[in-house]
């Protein structure tokens, strides 16, 4: 027997002794790892020295459910792997009976609603940082705020009729309690607003009525009659259904000179927002 066969036998018995590659270089003295590589070709390496593998659960769960007669998408949509992996697991196992129409349909739709939900997931998830991004408002952003969201939403005096009042019309609550908040701002006293609802007479009138009044925490007194909008069997309308409760009209008494300071203050915004000199703001 020559060196090297001597080397390799005992290099094979080293390793059939549960020895690693290191073990067995540093025992047979061997530095070169292309030797190392021959001297132990063809003898696997001893159980302990094998890192797990972290889809290794993953195979196994695959394979159970192929053998189930579980389909590639069916596996795929379960595990949340690639099909690559799953044919790559499972391509030794037999095929399962092919499936019916209805069983595909209910595969693509239980795949579409899993696409639906992690939309989901991700659109809250947005939502959610945005809003950390807001903080406290300071009384000039609130201030702010509310002039631009007036000139957005609230009555305007045009050239042709020159009607200075301060009226503001929402359907959306959050918008409402804004605006209030700014007229607090402002020092608006609250016995000069009066509210009127404006809704479809086909809804639920007296509910709606309740809930503004609940919402701007006004008495009776301070809403005036509701108006109610004439029902067309015609329209489509997409507001109905038990969250419609129409809109809110909040007026402020003796407004005019209220108005021609939002106006002011309007222009004023638009007149710095457009200045080539304002500052840019910081990335």
């Amino acid at each position: 027997m020559n060196s090297y066969e001597n080397l390799r036998a005992q290099a094979v018995a080293l390793r059939r002794e549960g020895l690693s590659r290191r073990q067995i270089r540093d025992r047979l003295k061997v530095s070169n790892n292309d030797l190392l590589n021959r001297l132990v070709a063809g003898e696997p390496a001893p159980e302990w020295t094998r890192r797990p593998n972290a889809k290794d659960g993953l195979r196994e769960r695959a394979r159970e459910l192929r053998r189930e007669g579980k389909t590639y998408d069916q596996i795929e949509l379960e595990l949340g792997v690639s099909r690559s992996s799953v044919s790559l697991w499972v391509r030794d196992l037999p095929r399962p009976p092919r499936r019916t129409r209805e069983e595909a349909s209910a595969i693509a739709r239980r795949g579409w609603e899993r696409t639906l939900a992690l939309r989901e997931e991700e659109r809250q998830r947005t939502k959610a940082a945005a809003k950390a991004e807001i903080g406290a408002l300071s009384d000039r952003e609130l201030f702010l705020i509310g002039v631009g969201l007036y000139w957005a939403e609230g009555a305007k005096s045009k050239p042709y009729e020159r009607r200075e009042a301060v009226i503001f019309v929402n359907s959306d609550p959050d918008m409402i309690r804004i605006y209030l908040a700014w007229l607090d701002l402002l020092g608006v006293e609250r016995e000069r607003l009066r509210f009127c609802v404006m809704i479809h007479e086909s809804a639920d009138v007296t509910e709606a009525e309740q809930y503004w009044a609940d919402l701007v925490g006004a008495s009776p007194g301070a809403f005036t009659k509701t108006t109610l909008k004439k029902h067309n069997p015609k329209t489509v309308r997409k507001n109905v259904g038990a969250d419609y409760r129409g809109c809110l009209v909040v007026r402020v008494r003796q407004g005019a000179d209220l108005y021609r300071r939002i106006e002011g203050w309007w222009y004023g915004i638009v007149l710095e927002a457009g200045s080539e000199t304002r500052e840019e703001c910081p990335n």
